[in-house]
């Protein structure tokens, strides 16, 4: 698999509230969120930690020290086209107007996802084999099906890969990251599909939708839509 992705595909999810605290969050902070795509993405700014760096003259050495200060996050543009009738945009429009801070998603090249066709024992906990998987511990997959799912696993529901168990070929999966592995029982049908996320290209984020803006122009021009999340908590990398 291509370690390169390009940002065309990639998707921005919006969950519900979700305060930041004074810890870092991690991935299980955001495994019971209910996320809804925003659709019409049309660019993004850049998302990540910036840190102040503390310099302080000194008379005696003749040189600057460095020390490294707080970190921000900073704001993450959104541009979107105005679709109204979108669930995700109306849900981003609603958290513009609320006080408190919401959970996000983005889902870089996630038009290259990682698919097979797998199985799954019934068995404590659940075994998933998929030749050549690739995946690594904390990555998230998903669960489709042409019949059923053993009981235990739900469709379009992120699971977490863990460590223990993982092999070249087979691997558990939880609910949380980190957390206790799924067990399976019941009986299963059809064909089992797993999608993973491309591993270090998830983000999760919790930010404040500060405002909302639209653009004119020409003509020619489609009207666009920009709205600035200014992030309050450390960003997850899955």
């Amino acid at each position: 698999m291509s370690a390169i992705y390009p940002v065309s595909g990639s998707k921005l999810f919006i969950g519900g509230k979700l305060a930041s605290t004074k810890d870092n969050l991690t991935a299980a902070a955001f495994a019971s969120q209910t996320w809804t795509e925003i659709d019409g993405w049309a660019s993004m700014g850049t998302l990540g930690d910036t840190q102040e760096i503390i310099t302080q003259n000194l008379i005696n050495r003749g040189r600057t020290i460095k020390v490294k200060g707080t970190r921000d996050a900073g704001d993450f543009e959104v541009q979107v086209v105005p679709l109204y009738n979108d669930p995700g945009q109306t849900l981003l429009r609603a958290a513009v107007e609320d006080c408190y801070e919401y959970a996000y998603k983005v889902e870089m090249g996630a038009d290259c996802l990682p698919e097979a066709t797998v199985t799954i024992s019934i068995a404590t906990p659940g075994v998933i084999t998929w030749t050549d998987h690739g995946l690594v511990a904390g990555q998230t997959v998903v669960f489709s099906t042409t019949g059923a799912l053993p009981t235990g696993l739900t469709a379009d529901t992120a699971y977490y890969v863990l460590a223990t168990g993982l092999t070249d070929d087979t691997f558990t999966v939880s609910t949380t990251a980190g957390g206790a592995a799924v067990d399976t029982t019941g009986t299963q049908s059809g064909v089992q599909t797993a999608t993973a996320t491309p591993a270090g290209m998830t983000k999760l984020f919790t930010a404040l939708a500060a405002s909302e803006s639209l653009a004119g122009g020409d003509a020619n021009t489609i009207q666009m839509q920009t709205t600035t999340l200014a992030v309050t908590s450390n960003v997850v990398t899955v």
